[in-house]
């Protein structure tokens, strides 16, 4: 028996005689257990000759009759999704950027019995000791990452995966201390913000262009590793 096979044995013992009563004709969940490991495989990219990143960000899109049927029993699901994902994962050497996310979705263009499942690489993002928004200007730029809004107030702080930085993101092609940002508050309630590779493994592209340090201003766009980050100015959102 393969591991994916316990893995469906599991979530049957799990949910027990539940589901072969309520889904007779309707989407099995170990369908969606061999779907989410295929999403895994689909997704793999390779980091080095041992390690491949897969996604762990995950949506389950499902008709209305499954739906209703599938969601109030999510949270038994994903702990079952999510143990034998992990276990698969390691068997295969995958790794994944962060938390395992799953998610469940109404699409009405679906019929009974019929599921999708979309799934990403999603990094998990810690930031040490959060500084406040307010200045005098009342307009403060932001990276977000993930869509977490990260104040950019001086003097700026550091980005990588080690405990290190004051930004870490659980990315394994982000370096322990990857890059450092500067910010710098100018007459006129004018800013600067810059950023710098701190001899990273993979490097630093700020607007599609690989570069060792750049000056960074409203829509800039920056990579390291997987992540990308986004400058703007949460005004109007």
């Amino acid at each position: 028996m393969g591991l994916f096979d316990r893995m469906e044995g599991s979530i049957g013992s799990a949910i027990g005689g539940l589901f072969s009563r309520a889904f007779k004709s309707d989407v099995d969940p170990t369908e969606i257990a061999v779907g989410l490991q295929k999403q895994l495989d689909l997704g793999a990219k390779s980091l080095d000759k041992d390690r491949r990143l897969v996604p762990n960000d995950f949506c389950i899109y499902l008709a209305r009759h499954d739906y209703d049927r599938l969601a109030p029993y999510s949270r038994t699901l994903n702990n079952e999704y999510i143990k034998g994902l992990t276990a698969y994962a390691t068997t295969r050497h995958y790794v994944f950027n962060g938390p395992i996310s799953i998610a469940y979705a109404l699409d009405e263009t679906l019929q009974t019995g019929r599921f999708s499942i979309s799934s990403a690489v999603k990094a998990g993002v810690v930031r040490d000791q959060p500084r406040p928004v307010d200045t005098p200007s009342g307009a403060r730029l932001v990276l977000e990452v993930n869509g977490v809004r990260h104040p950019l107030t001086p003097p700026g702080f550091s980005i990588g995966r080690g405990t290190e930085a004051d930004l870490r993101i659980n990315d394994p092609g982000v370096s322990r201390l990857h890059a450092q940002v500067r910010v710098e508050d100018l007459p006129g309630g004018q800013m600067r913000v810059t950023i710098s590779d701190l001899g990273s493994t993979n490097g630093l592209i700020v607007d599609g262009q690989k570069v060792r340090s750049a000056e960074l201003s409203e829509r800039s766009r920056i990579e390291i590793g997987t992540t990308r980050m986004l400058v703007h100015s949460p005004v109007g959102g």
